[in-house]
């Protein structure tokens, strides 16, 4: 997985294509787990650049991820948009394409997010 673009709640992260990630050798479409993944990620970083602090950290609470089209055997991005960041919780929407064909939809995906302050966070010792 690699950053292609992070702004204040805004991502686009990528996952290059590999043998490795088809799930179905029959229609060789990518693995669902792959892009959920990709999904959870992106949508968690686009909840963590709105923070102030770089230091915070979000864990998922819930999320969905409606599979719309098979995943091709070629690179898949993900582009997150934060919805909401409040005090303890964080919402994302993510949508999922092929760079090659950013008009098709592979999957969205909506996710929630527990954000821990740093101040908050165990001290280590």
């Amino acid at each position: 997985m690699r950053a292609i673009r992070v702004l204040k709640g805004e991502v686009v992260l990528g996952v290059p294509y590999r043998d490795e990630l088809i799930g179905d050798p029959l229609k060789k479409a990518l693995h669902g787990g792959v892009i959920s993944a990709l999904a959870d990620t992106a949508g968690g970083l686009a909840v963590w650049s709105a923070l102030e602090d770089p230091r915070a950290r979000v864990s998922t609470i819930d999320l969905r991820v409606d599979y719309l089209s098979p995943g091709r055997q070629h690179d898949q991005h993900a582009s997150a948009t934060l919805v909401r960041v409040g005090k303890t919780v964080g919402v994302s929407d993510v949508r999922l394409f092929h760079p090659h064909e950013p008009s098709t939809t592979i999957a969205t995906g909506k996710g929630v997010y527990a954000i821990r302050l740093a101040r908050d966070l165990p001290v280590a010792g």
